[in-house]
């Protein structure tokens, strides 16, 4: 049984790695008006698709949240995730910028005293500082990084960060509610902004080829699929379990980068890699001895 769960949180890493991939192939010069168009249409076939697996098996009340106002503060969190990501992607190599996002835990972690309530642990601050030294050899003087990206980078495991924090104070909702609020959240949000760039909207969707189209859908596709693997991986293992498998996903991120763009992180950048990954690692076997 906890086997499936580790295959099915892989599969999600490699789901969520080509919603990142699809993001970053259609950023393109217009960056605002197309990551307006990226996040609407990710989140609207985000929103149908989980409709349609949910509400068939569990029925309209599945959409009914006993703390919507948390719920809103996770969908928000999300939606800004998303975007200074697929900011960060447009600016950095897929593999480094997926690596600083895995900063976040950490920082979850670290805050987890003030934000959650929970007791302060030094090796949270070691495994945090340890973490972070894993970022500043990545953007290294002489690294040829984007500072702008690096900087996206940076608020990007900041807000996700936060998105972790308020996910886990969600930790009682049905995990399908929050599939759905995730998706309406976002959709919702973009739509009421829509009078805003409506014009540029139809523009830049009157210019899209036919396999633009395909790439476009895909990134609702992958991002609900990679979501629901996720909620099926923590239905089938512990999360203490689960935790060391999450950094499979620099794995997949790495190939794809290197897959599409030729892009392949040096030496020193998988130094830094490593380190991240050891730091996250490290700490989440030590949080998994802890809770024992």
């Amino acid at each position: 049984m906890h086997l499936l769960g580790v295959i099915f949180l892989i599969c999600s890493s490699w789901s969520l790695s080509m919603l990142d991939a699809s993001g970053k192939f259609l950023m393109g010069a217009e960056v605002g008006v197309t990551l307006m168009v990226l996040c609407l249409w990710r989140y609207l076939v985000h929103l149908l698709l989980a409709l349609s697996v949910v509400v068939p098996a569990r029925g309209w009340h599945a959409i009914r949240s006993a703390r919507p106002g948390m719920q809103l503060a996770r969908g928000i969190s999300l939606l800004a995730v998303t975007m200074l990501f697929f900011m960060t992607l447009h600016y950095l190599p897929q593999a480094e910028a997926t690596a600083m996002s895995f900063l976040a835990p950490l920082l979850m972690l670290v805050s987890a005293p003030w934000a959650l309530g929970e007791r302060a642990y030094l090796s949270r601050w070691v495994a945090a500082g340890i973490g972070f030294l894993g970022v500043l050899i990545i953007i290294r003087p002489g690294s040829s990084l984007d500072p702008v990206g690096v900087l996206y980078g940076l608020l990007t495991a900041g807000s996700m960060a936060l998105l972790y924090i308020v996910s886990r104070k969600l930790a009682g909702e049905d995990p399908y509610t929050t599939l759905i609020w995730s998706g309406g959240t976002g959709s919702v949000a973009l739509l009421a902004l829509l009078p805003l760039y409506a014009g540029d909207l139809l523009r830049v969707l009157s210019g899209l080829e036919s396999w633009h189209w395909l790439v476009l859908a895909g990134t609702g596709f992958w991002g609900a699929l990679g979501h629901f693997l996720q909620i099926q991986a923590y239905r089938h293992a512990p999360a203490s379990m689960l935790a060391p498998f999450l950094y499979f996903q620099i794995i997949s991120a790495t190939v794809l980068g290197w897959l599409i763009w030729g892009q392949f992180p040096d030496a020193i950048s998988w130094l830094s890699i490593f380190v991240i990954c050891a730091s996250g690692i490290g700490i989440g076997v030590v949080e998994w001895r802890r809770t024992r």
